[in-house]
């Protein structure tokens, strides 16, 4: 680990939105469970969240397409995989069900007070509309958003992360990276030099939607208030 976290080191945090911000393995089981339900299958949850991580990540690494095609090709491997079809409407329904995926409880007031200090910016593995739905219920004025569709390639890849740095337009080591998948963010994040800060959401807990990485961050925290406190006390 690196030193004490000194919050005068940064002028910029960015963010990973669905996992860090979001809390997006409550919204898939939300969605995905009762059609599974209703299709006579029998699951664990943990079982549809690593799937699901696994398939997408499989997805993602390919020629890039927009995340709401990405959504439906894993709710049909998901489907293949448990012995049924999903419907028309279950398929058009499942990326706009980003609209329903809640904040962590600490996510809002989080941000407002880094907000007052630091520059806020959204780098996110989402096309632009769905991330609309999302911005429509966080209601933080972000300073960017750079987005999966924005530059035509999802994290790991680490293009997402330059357009973020040309559009802060400051040096990197004055920017700070916050997230919760080491596989998407820490570990490339950490490659290209910026300083990172895992968000622990399932705490210590192995498995979920995001694939495992041995990345080791500069600085782990449990939530984003615990983080605040040491960023904005």
């Amino acid at each position: 680990m690196a030193q004490k976290l000194n919050p005068s080191a940064y002028d910029a945090l960015t963010f990973d939105c669905y996992g860090t911000l979001i809390d997006w393995e409550s919204g898939l089981l939300a969605h995905l469970r009762p059609i599974i339900e209703r299709n006579d299958a029998h699951v664990i949850d943990d079982f549809i969240l690593e799937f699901y991580g696994a398939a997408e990540s499989r997805l993602q690494a390919g020629d890039y397409r927009p995340y709401r095609e990405v959504m439906i090709s894993v709710l049909d491997a998901l489907g293949e995989r448990l012995g049924f079809t999903p419907t028309a409407d279950q398929r058009l329904a499942f990326p706009d069900s980003i609209a329903d995926w809640r904040p962590f409880p600490d996510t809002i007031p989080a941000l407002k007070r880094l907000g007052s200090r630091f520059q806020l910016i959204v780098v996110s593995n989402v096309d632009d509309d769905l991330f609309d739905l999302t911005q429509a219920e966080l209601s933080i004025n972000f300073d960017h958003v750079v987005t999966a569709e924005q530059v035509g390639a999802y994290k790991p890849d680490p293009r997402p992360f330059e357009e973020a740095i040309r559009r802060i337009g400051m040096d990197k080591s004055r920017i700070l990276h916050v997230a919760q998948s080491r596989f998407h963010d820490i570990a490339p994040a950490h490659a290209m030099g910026l300083k990172t800060v895992w968000i622990d959401r399932r705490g210590g807990r192995t498995g979920g939607a995001t694939p495992d990485s041995a990345s080791r961050p500069d600085w782990r925290f449990e939530s984003l208030a615990a983080l605040t406190d040491v960023l904005a006390p």
